[in-house]
């Protein structure tokens, strides 16, 4: 009797033991415990949530200071003068409009503070019997990217169509722009290439890209652009011979324009109806667009001038003036005598004095001779030394390879063949 009544037991006892077994076993299939319900809850006292993390963000505003900061989020004056004490470089206290501070306490007390300069740059403060200050630089991952582009009506609006950042377009332009004027000489079926780099910490974007190397193709002839380090190791552009992309002047003063009307010593001007020189050349853009000193040099005047309306006139080198005429406004910084950079906005296109619209007056003189911004020739900056050529002819090498291995897989490969 008993033994039966143990055999009729076994399937449950073994039914157990699986049970058991399946618990601890760690491949079970875990959607097998999708729907176990909880059972217990823990309780956690007040005191140890008191010891939880707690992180306070402060965007720096215009005014503020370190100082006045530290205050509002109660930094006590001893950690105040221990952090200021060990910046002897100053770096750490010189915060900036948008620079991020983060305060890091476990309960209420203050433990790390963070400020965060850059996405390449932050300051750790651990907040010990003796502060611990730790600068940290991160290196961005450079993301090389390749475009091509065939023109049909502008360079923007192709580059645009390629995808390629507004930065990068405005670049390029910049680049090619002392060889090329992107309102005059662009036709319809010109084609560029364009290989560039952006800069990248933990998947976010920290800078905008920089051209690696270009080739733009402008009717029947070929401009390259390259890239590298010349003299006093800055990063400029060179020709594939080495010579500077660099000159003195900009060929035209205005990104993206149409020539209007070009010099011409017996042209009748339009209001006044009478035979007047135009000696410049005009440039049709919308109201407001920036206005760049085609070159280096000194600002000889500005102001109302007659019937060129408002005025800027810079005085460069060997001689040369240029003249920059109807504007709407000035750039509120000029003032006589001031410093110039090549490509610096002077002012912005309108239709003062005696215009019909509003376009931007260019001229470019030579002593007291006006010439055709056009066509003058433009003076080269100095080409790579010998010593360097080597290194550039590499350089050089590996960036044409790397263009045609994506120009291979690039939906616009056949227009380059």
């Amino acid at each position: 009797m008993f033994e039966r009544s143990w055999i009729k037991i076994i399937p449950f006892g073994l039914l157990a033991l699986l049970t058991v077994l399946a618990a601890y076993d760690p491949t079970i299939d875990v959607r097998q415990l999708e729907n176990t319900q909880v059972t217990q809850v823990a309780e956690i006292s007040t005191q140890e949530l008191s010891n939880n993390k707690i992180k306070e963000l402060h965007i720096v505003k215009s005014g503020e200071n370190l100082s006045v900061i530290f205050e509002k989020y109660k930094v006590s004056l001893n950690t105040t003068y221990q952090i200021f004490r060990k910046d002897k470089s100053g770096e750490v206290k010189n915060i900036q409009p948008g620079n991020r501070l983060e305060f890091t306490s476990i309960g209420s007390e203050l433990k790390l503070i963070q400020i965060i300069k850059s996405p390449v740059l932050e300051f750790q403060i651990l907040i010990l019997p003796d502060v611990e200050i730790t600068k940290i630089k991160k290196t961005p991952e450079q993301i090389i990217s390749f475009r091509s582009g065939i023109i049909q009506s502008s360079f923007y609006l192709a580059g645009l169509k390629a995808d390629i950042p507004e930065s990068v377009i405005m670049d390029l332009a910049y680049i090619f722009g002392w060889d090329i004027d992107f309102v005059f000489d662009i036709r319809a079926n010109d084609k560029f290439k364009i290989l560039y780099e952006t800069p990248f910490i933990d998947g976010i974007k920290v800078e905008n890209g920089s051209i690696l190397f270009a080739e733009f193709f402008n009717g029947n002839k070929k401009y390259s652009a390259i890239r590298f380090q010349g003299k006093n190791k800055r990063w400029d552009y060179f020709d594939e011979n080495g010579n500077s992309l660099e000159k003195a002047f900009l060929r035209a003063p205005l990104d993206f324009a149409y020539v209007s009307s070009h010099f011409n010593p017996n042209r009748r001007h339009p209001i006044l109806n009478k035979i007047r020189a135009h000696n410049g050349v005009d440039y049709a853009a919308k109201r407001n667009t920036p206005i760049r000193a085609t070159g280096e040099g000194v600002i000889e005047s500005v102001g109302w001038k007659s019937g060129y309306g408002r005025t800027v006139t810079i005085r460069h080198g060997g001689d040369i003036s240029t003249l920059y005429a109807h504007m709407e406004k000035y750039e509120s910084s000029l003032v006589k005598g001031s410093k110039i950079k090549q490509g610096q906005t002077i002012g912005y296109v309108g239709d003062s004095g005696l215009a019909t619209a509003p376009h931007l007056h260019y001229e470019f003189k030579i002593g007291n001779t006006r010439s055709d911004p056009l066509k003058v020739l433009l003076p080269s900056a100095l080409p790579l030394k010998q010593s360097l050529m080597p290194e550039f002819k590499k350089l050089q090498s590996a960036y044409l390879e790397q263009s045609n291995n994506f120009l291979s897989r690039d939906p616009n490969a056949q227009f380059f063949e």
